[in-house]
Parts: structure tokens; C-alpha cells; sequence
């Protein structure tokens, strides 16, 4: 039991969910929540700690920051990756910072010079002459290892060496994305943001597809109030895992208007479609079989151009391409919106020790040729919300809301959100599984 669990030991949950109707506003920035939240939930579950091509060299590391705890993450060897408490096993320093190579494959500690082997083993202790036998024990000052293991290209951690296995904690909804080529897309580009708002309220945006008539009002291609919210469909899973994806229309699209939504998609996000795609849709505008329905003959010439490029577009089910423009939670924190070769990928995490700041990441994911190595992927920067150079219409858009509803929920006249009850039944979903962290 760590020192922070020793303090909240017998403490209850003070705001839990009532019902899946209504979420009580203090679970947005209460203290006692919030530290109830770090040391029960945070220090438990899986958590999405790096994807594999920011580590693709023996002796590369990152650091994983959650809460108060900051975590190495090492490739020890082409098929090991460790995970270790970035801290001195002798005065508590951090011993790395950011991302980078170990040299010469060692862990050094910057006060006292201390090493560690890339498996965490000690391989250097200086003046240990001066030490009593007792506080070098091998095994006492190896690096303290936590769980780890990969999946989706990624590296997840956890902090609960007796949390149950990561494939068993991801299931079922992991498996939505496997058909889609999601572990072998690569970053197009990684971005970030620090917002003042709380973690779960910044990811909630991204559990519904409601808010699109009014934030997202371009995407509904001059429709407006008659854009359909029912058209999406939505389920939630166990673990707190959740999706969404689109109904099967019958309407078709013409040619013109499927191009138009491709560029107005690629140019306000960069992500779920990439210029490329635009390009080879803008190839159909004139072939007579698309001008009635243009989706089946932009995704037949979409499939064309990546066998063309040795792309590894992935053949689909029907089934499996409606997953196609909507999305997939993976809980706590983790978003995957895929389409066509593509992905736009989220993670949020609180910030700073503050319950109403969070650090929200943006990815771009692409499949790449096959033999193509994108190198490493590195973090572009912390960018302003507002920042127009950096985030397109539609992330802007969304963080818009965000503080705006922070505020809000301070407001005398707000107890608690109301939730619509399918279309924002993922968002209920979130704070089941939290409750359930925090009351076990």
C-alpha cells in the first residue's frame, strides 16, 4: 500500500454515479475525487504509455508521466521492451527525462553517477567501498520494474503488478480494430495541447458523435439542424470500453458532394483522410458510375491506388468498413477514429496535479508503403488550442467547447450533466468503470 493509499484508506467515494442518466458535477474537479482517482484508478489500469516507433532501437527510452508517478519505458532488446520508476534506487533522482538513447545501453543517474543495465540489473555503483553490505543488495537496488506489454503498436504500462493480463482488460473491444491495420499504421504527425479542464470532461466530446450538427457544423455539408444524430449507432462494452459507427445509408452520394466531404475533412483535421485520399477520390469526379453513388467507386479506386503503392489496405468485411468514420474507446484514456488506411488517436491524462488541467495528445496515423520507415516518431510540440498554424478547424473546434464547459460546471445554477440515453451512453459508461476503480 503506497503512502497516498494509507492516507485515503476508508475513504468512500463521495460523488459517485446514481444512474446512467446524470453525471454529479464535483467529479470534474473535486480534490478528494481527484486524489481518490490517482491512487485507484491511475496506479491500476492499462494505460497507453508510447507507441513502438518512438523506442525502434535497442537502447531507446521515453518517459511516461501520469499523475505524480514517471515511468521509463526501454527497449532492452529487438523483441524485450522494460518498464521501470524513473527513480535512483540511492537519493530518489529522476534519471532520465523526455526521450532518447541510453549510452552506451546504461541508465545513469546525473547526481551520483549510479548505473543500470537496460534490464534494470545494477551494473555500477561509485565509491560503493563507502556503503554497508546491506544497502547494496542486488536485488534491492535493481530498478523497480512495473508491467508492461504491447498491443496496437503501442507500449501499455501498469503500476498493479496484480492487475489482470492487458489483452483480457482490452477485450472485446481491442478486437475491432485489429482487422483494420490499426498496429501497423505509423505517425503522420503528434501533437499536444494542455487544457484547463478536467481529463474526463476534455475525452467526453469524443464518446458521442452528437455534437457535430453545431461544433462540427461543416461536416453536415450545409444540412444543419436536419443532419441526422441518430444516424450513428453505439455500444458499450465492460472494462469501460465503448464505439460508435454510422448506419448503412441507402442514400447514395453523389461524386461531387463525396469529394467536397474528403476535402473538407482532409484541410480541418489532417488525420482520419490524408491529401492522398482527396487526390484519388478527385480521380472519380468524372466516371459516369459515380455520379449516383460515388462511394463504392471511390473506395474501389482508393483499393487500386494502395495495391498501386504498396500499401497494405487491409480487405474488409461490409461490417468491419462501417467501423470506418466513427471511433473506438479503449479505457481510461485512449480514442482510435479510423478510416480508410487512416486514423485520428487521442490520449488524455490529468496535468500538473490538477484536477481541472489535462494534457490532451493528438495523433495522425497512416499505413505507410510497405519497406517505407517513417523514422522515429517525435512530439511536434505543445501548441495553444487557438493555435491556427498547428491544429485545423476541427480539433480548434472541439477544444472550444472544453474550457467553456469547465466553467460551467462551477456555475450555481448546474448540479449534474444529463445524458442522452443511447447517444451519450458511453460517456456514462466512463464514469461506471471509474467508480468501479475507485469503490473496489
Amino acid at each position: 500500500m503506497t503512502l497516498a493509499n494509507e492516507r485515503l484508506n476508508g475513504k468512500t467515494n463521495p460523488f459517485p454515479m446514481q444512474d446512467r442518466l446524470s453525471v454529479p458535477r464535483e467529479r470534474y474537479y473535486d480534490r478528494e475525487f481527484f486524489e481518490l482517482e490517482k491512487e485507484r484508478l491511475w496506479r491500476h489500469t492499462w494505460q497507453m504509455a508510447c507507441r513502438l516507433e518512438e523506442i525502434p532501437e535497442v537502447g531507446d527510452f521515453t518517459e511516461y508521466v501520469i499523475c505524480d508517478q514517471s515511468i521509463l519505458v526501454v527497449r532492452e532488446s529487438e523483441e524485450r521492451i522494460r518498464s521501470f520508476y524513473n527513480a535512483c534506487r540511492h537519493r530518489a533522482t529522476e534519471l532520465l527525462k523526455g526521450s532518447g538513447s541510453l549510452l552506451g545501453g546504461q541508465i545513469v543517474c546525473p547526481f551520483h553517477g549510479w548505473r543500470w543495465n537496460s534490464d534494470g540489473s545494477s551494473s555500477f555503483v561509485f565509491g560503493a567501498e563507502a556503503f554497508a553490505a546491506e544497502c547494496l543488495k542486488p536485488d534491492d537496488i535493481k530498478l523497480e520494474e512495473c508491467r508492461s506489454a504491447v498491443w496496437g503498436g503501442c507500449v501499455w504500462i501498469n503500476l498493479d503488478p496484480e492487475a489482470a493480463p492487458l489483452e483480457e482488460m482490452l477485450a472485446p473491444a481491442a478486437a475491432i480494430l485489429e482487422p483494420l491495420g490499426f498496429a501497423d499504421m505509423r505517425v503522420w504527425w503528434w501533437k499536444e495541447v494542455v487544457l484547463d479542464v478536467n481529463w474526463k470532461l476534455a475525452m467526453e466530446a469524443f464518446l458521442e458523435g452528437y455534437h457535430t450538427m453545431r461544433t462540427h457544423s461543416q461536416l453536415t455539408m450545409g444540412v444543419g439542424e436536419e443532419w441526422d444524430a441518430g444516424s450513428l449507432l453505439y455500444e458499450t462494452f465492460e472494462h469501460g470500453h465503448s464505439r460508435f459507427w454510422s448506419k448503412p445509408s441507402d442514400v447514395p452520394m453523389s461524386a461531387e458532394l463525396f469529394i467536397e466531404f474528403a476535402r473538407v475533412l482532409w484541410e480541418g483535421q489532417d488525420a482520419m483522410t490524408l491529401e492522398r485520399d482527396v487526390r484519388v477520390f478527385e480521380s472519380i469526379r468524372h466516371r459516369p458510375e459515380a455520379q449516383e453513388n460515388a462511394a463504392p467507386v471511390a473506395i474501389a479506386a482508393l483499393y487500386e491506388y494502395a495495391a498501386g503503392a504498396g500499401i497494405p489496405l487491409p480487405q474488409l468485411t461490409p461490417e468491419q468498413m462501417g467501423q470506418w468514420g466513427g471511433e473506438v474507446f479503449l479505457f481510461p484514456n485512449f480514442f482510435v477514429l479510423p478510416q480508410y488506411g487512416n486514423a485520428l488517436s487521442y490520449r488524455c491524462r490529468p496535468h500538473e496535479d490538477n484536477p481541472e488541467k489535462c494534457r490532451f495528445e493528438v495523433w495522425s496515423l497512416t499505413l505507410y508503403p510497405e519497406g517505407h520507415d517513417p523514422g522515429r516518431a517525435e512530439l511536434s510540440g505543445r501548441f495553444a488550442q487557438d493555435d491556427e498554424e498547428n491544429w485545423g478547424m476541427i480539433p480548434r473546434q472541439d477544444f472550444s467547447n472544453m474550457e467553456r464547459q469547465q466553467r460551467g460546471v462551477h456555475s450555481d445554477s448546474f448540479s449534474h450533466m444529463r445524458l442522452a440515453t443511447e447517444w451519450e451512453g458511453a460517456i456514462a459508461n466512463l464514469h461506471d468503470e471509474v467508480d468501479r476503480y475507485i469503490e473496489r
